[in-house]
C-alpha cells in the first residue's frame, strides 16, 4: 500500500472526481443555455414554419394561409408533421453537438 493508507493510483480518484464534477456543472449550464435556443424548419416552400427549443418542445407553428384548403386538410397536415419533425431533428443535432463539445465527444449512456 502507498502512503497515506491508499492503494497505488488512488490518489487520481479524487482528481476524476473533480473533473466529473466540473463536467456536470458545465453540463447543467449548457442544458440551461440550450432551453433558450430555438431552430427553426418549414415545409410545402416554407407555407409551414415550426420553431422547437433545446427541450425538444414545439414553441411555435405558423401557417400560411395559401397553405389552408378546406378540401385538402390531408395534405396541410402532411406539411405541420413534416415541418415539426424536422424541427425536432434539428433540436436533437443542437443537443447532441453542444453535449459533444461539453463531454470531448464520450459516449456516455444514458447522459441526454
Amino acid at each position: 500500500m502507498a502512503r497515506g493508507g491508499f492503494p497505488k493510483g488512488m490518489g487520481n480518484m479524487g482528481n476524476m472526481m473533480k473533473q466529473v464534477q466540473k463536467m456536470q456543472k458545465k453540463m447543467a449550464d449548457m442544458q440551461k443555455e440550450l432551453e433558450e435556443k430555438e431552430v427553426e424548419a418549414s415545409a410545402g416552400g416554407g407555407v409551414i414554419t415550426v420553431k422547437a427549443n433545446g427541450k425538444k418542445e414545439v414553441i411555435d407553428i405558423t401557417i400560411d394561409p395559401e397553405a389552408v384548403d378546406p378540401d385538402d386538410v390531408e395534405m396541410l397536415e402532411d406539411l405541420i408533421l413534416a415541418a415539426t419533425n424536422e424541427a425536432l431533428r434539428k433540436a436533437d443535432e443542437m443537443v447532441s453537438g453542444e453535449m459533444e463539445k461539453v463531454t470531448g465527444g464520450m459516449n456516455i449512456p444514458g447522459l441526454f
